[in-house]
Parts: C-alpha cells; sequence; structure tokens
C-alpha cells in the first residue's frame, strides 16, 4: 500500500512512543534528526515551527489520535525525506480545516519534499495510509523499525 512511502521514511529519523508535550517540541525532535542526516537546512525547524502557525496541518480524522502532516517550503529541503513520530500521549495541533479547533495528534509525518509533484504524490500516500485505521493502529503499536515497516506496507 505505502510503499513509496517507506521509501522516504529514513530509518534514523523515526521516533516511536515520544514523550513530546507540545506540537512544537515534536516538530523540533523531527527536524533535529532530519537536519543531522542532511535532509534540511539549519533553516527548516523554524520555518515549519513558522508555518505551522498560520497553516496547521491536523487532520481530523475522527478517531482519538490523529494526524499531522507539518512541512514547509522546498527552500529549507536539501532531498527529500520524512520524518515519523508515534506519540506516547496525544499532543495538539490545530486542525487544518478550522484552525480555531484543536485536534489531538498521536502520529506526525514530518515532510521534507523539495519537488511539488513529489509533494502531492507523497500526501496521497500519507493519506492512503491514515485512512487504513489497521495500519494506523499497528504504527501505534510498533516499537521496532521492523513493525514500522510492517504497519505502513
Amino acid at each position: 500500500m505505502a510503499a513509496g512511502l517507506i521509501d522516504f521514511l529514513d530509518p534514523q529519523a523515526i521516533e516511536l512512543q515520544s514523550e513530546a508535550k507540545t506540537n512544537e517540541e515534536i516538530i523540533r525532535i523531527l527536524a533535529g534528526k532530519l537536519e543531522r542526516l542532511g535532509y534540511v537546512k539549519p533553516s527548516y525547524a523554524d520555518a515549519v515551527v513558522s508555518r505551522e502557525l498560520s497553516m496547521p496541518t491536523g487532520l481530523p480524522l475522527e478517531r482519538d489520535e490523529n494526524v499531522a502532516v507539518p512541512h514547509t517550503d522546498p527552500e529549507h529541503v536539501l532531498k527529500a525525506g520524512i520524518a515519523l513520530a508515534t506519540l506516547k500521549s496525544p499532543i495538539e495541533f490545530a486542525n487544518m480545516e478550522d484552525p480555531e479547533e484543536a485536534v489531538p495528534v498521536g502520529y506526525v509525518f514530518l515532510l521534507a519534499i523539495n519537488d511539488k509533484d513529489k509533494q502531492i504524490e507523497t500526501l496521497q500516500q500519507i493519506m492512503e495510509t491514515i485512512q487504513d485505521a489497521d495500519a494506523l493502529d499497528r504504527l501505534k503499536a510498533a516499537r521496532t523499525l521492523e513493525d514500522v515497516q510492517t504497519a505502513l506496507q
């Protein structure tokens, strides 16, 4: 199902059962991983946090724990990649459909995409994955890279 997603997901950019308490904290944790791995410029984390304030990415899925897909402009990206976090306890992201509403998020897909066509394709792959309740349940239960790969296949 999400084979393309696995291709962009660096195993070293996965944070399982994160204890982050805010959306900014988890964005900075994941952005730091992408920066250390050479995917993004040092400006990336601040750019994502700033964009999240004006264009939120919380996706309501009618679950106890929803998904956020933060990203920013391509000029902050060196090469395409995705960082992924599952959260021990949900944290609030603003709802992309209604920024005044908070959405409890348990899964964060941080996108570093430097090609608009790839961004659309990647977002479609993420949407396909997150619409599969079983895949999200498997992802939430994941404790190893192998578990993540199984959940996203």
